[in-house]
């Protein structure tokens, strides 16, 4: 018999929860940083012009741990900051990114759509409200065709439809849930607001109430992620002297997933975000984020710590004064 619990991987550093794996690279992250702390603590006597400050953020992955940082004060008289990502998308030795938008925003709604439910074979003695979710998720998907702008890439997508128990019973409510993405603040407000309008009128079109909540889970709304074109600028000059040409990918396409760097990027005049290679077929790093086969080359992970010690000695250097040049990581 199937067992949807069942390992589908037997890493040696699986989690002790069974069934569960975020595998998103986190740990590889916490490693990189850990060793571009080593590194500027070993060239710290040329870290006299200013402050590197380390942040090990915890909750990317439910999307609050940034903004609580930001909240406890952690970026104040913060001037730049720089984040990154692993991706199998570049191979290992490589690191990409943009000028300005790199990430999308993103929100996620649920909405609970209720009508009066009743015997399937006398449905005019109910309000279906299965009927009127079904309408509702079809009207969503014109608010990207119809209403947004062909050059202002977006996504509304419907993940979640739950609702009744028996085939021959019409329910009271039904439960529908997704995701909205977007790379500009003004289109990403406005898609909210549709969303909200559309769910609410098209249930209203069936007889149906409906209650939309766009804070499900504790999830809160993330920002895009938009890099400064100058700090993107000091990323290539940096990246491409370590690495050189052919390890930088300086304009990479946008992507509709999210970050929330974004939290940060509000709160600090400059910010950056790239992303560290780690595919190597050889090593079986080449499935993505979130599958259970993911996995880190861990011969990135001295592109990533060398990197982000760079970033922070070379902008030093460049905005506070002058490392010698002899120093080298």
């Amino acid at each position: 018999m199937f067992n949807p619990f069942q390992e589908e991987v037997e890493w040696e550093h699986r989690s002790k929860v069974g069934g569960k794996m975020h595998a998103c690279g986190h740990d590889a992250h916490t490693a990189m940083l850990l060793g571009a702390a080593r590194i500027l603590h070993e060239h710290r006597h040329v870290l006299q012009q200013g402050t590197v400050i380390l942040l090990f953020q915890p909750a990317e992955e439910v999307g609050t741990g940034a903004k609580k940082m930001v909240e406890a004060g952690v970026v104040n008289n913060v001037e730049a900051i720089f984040g990154f990502h692993v991706t199998v998308i570049l191979p290992t030795g490589v690191v990409g990114s943009r000028a300005g938008p790199l990430l999308a925003g993103c929100g996620f709604f649920e909405a609970v759509i209720t009508g009066k439910g009743g015997h399937a074979a006398i449905p005019q003695s109910s309000v279906d409200p299965v009927v009127a979710a079904s309408s509702v998720v079809l009207a969503l998907q014109n608010l990207v065709s119809r209403e947004a702008d062909p050059l202002d890439s977006q996504v509304v997508t419907v993940t979640r439809f739950r609702g009744g128990g028996a085939f021959n019973v019409i329910p009271d409510s039904v439960t529908i849930g997704g995701t909205f993405r977007c790379f500009s603040n003004d289109g990403f407000m406005r898609l909210k607001q549709r969303i909200e309008e559309v769910i609410v009128a098209q249930s209203a079109v069936h007889r149906c109430a409906a209650a939309v909540d766009f804070h499900a889970g504790g999830r809160p709304l993330l920002a895009p992620t938009i890099n400064s074109p100058a700090l993107h600028a000091h990323f290539e000059a940096v990246a491409t002297d370590m690495l050189g040409a052919g390890g930088v990918r300086g304009a990479m396409e946008p992507c509709m997933g999210s970050e929330d760097f974004a939290a940060f990027s509000e709160a600090v005049p400059g910010s950056h975000f790239y992303f560290i290679g780690i595919r190597n077929e050889a090593a079986g790093s080449v499935h993505d984020a979130h599958s259970p086969h993911f996995l880190v080359d861990e011969g990135a992970l001295p592109y990533g710590a060398a990197m982000h010690a760079s970033l922070a000695m070379a902008y030093l250097q460049r905005q506070h004064g002058r490392v010698d040049s002899h120093e080298e990581l």
